[in-house]
């Protein structure tokens, strides 16, 4: 629902969360409603969401988290898992793409230990990906779908790009 942006401050306040204008929130909502997903507390505040979108063309269509997180009382309950199990499965009976992908800080390693437990690999590195006062490398990962029969979305390469190199 539109009013859950307006539960968003809980969250976004963390300094581990990628935080985007309103515009953004309001294009996925528009475009994607299906992969803007919210987990709800009993008291009505919000105690994670997903960002996800579908993208792509030929073997290259894929499902996209945009963002994940969760409010820093609420981690360590199986709600990220849960939030990209989500997106995996829309991804999978709605949009019938070949992989998951997402961006990760190269630095966050506590992130890519658990995108990894979820099943994603580093696909590839990308150069400057945030950009900033102090430019970081992301992760390009990935998790192929059953789309995929080979895995061949998943394949590492085996250099890096930059983001202007980026297909989407």
């Amino acid at each position: 629902e539109m009013n859950d942006l307006f539960k968003f401050n809980n969250i976004n306040l963390d300094v581990l969360t990628e935080t985007y204008n309103m515009p953004f929130y309001l294009q996925y909502m528009s475009h994607w409603p299906e992969s803007f997903t919210v987990a709800e507390a009993p008291d009505g505040s919000l105690m994670g969401y997903m960002l996800g979108k579908s993208e792509g063309r030929g073997n290259l269509w894929h499902g996209h988290v945009s963002a994940v997180t969760v409010a820093p009382s609420y981690r360590r309950l199986g709600l990220a898992k849960t939030l990209m199990d989500d997106l995996e499965s829309i991804s999978t009976d709605v949009y019938n793409a070949f992989f998951v992908d997402l961006f990760v800080r190269a630095s966050n390693q506590l992130a890519i230990s658990m995108y990894e437990k979820f099943g994603y690999t580093r696909y590839r590195r990308v150069l400057g990906y945030y950009s900033g006062e102090d430019p970081e490398d992301a992760f390009d990962m990935r998790k192929a779908l059953p789309r995929d029969k080979n895995k061949e979305s998943v394949v590492p390469l085996d250099h890096p790009i930059r983001p202007e190199d980026l297909e989407w």
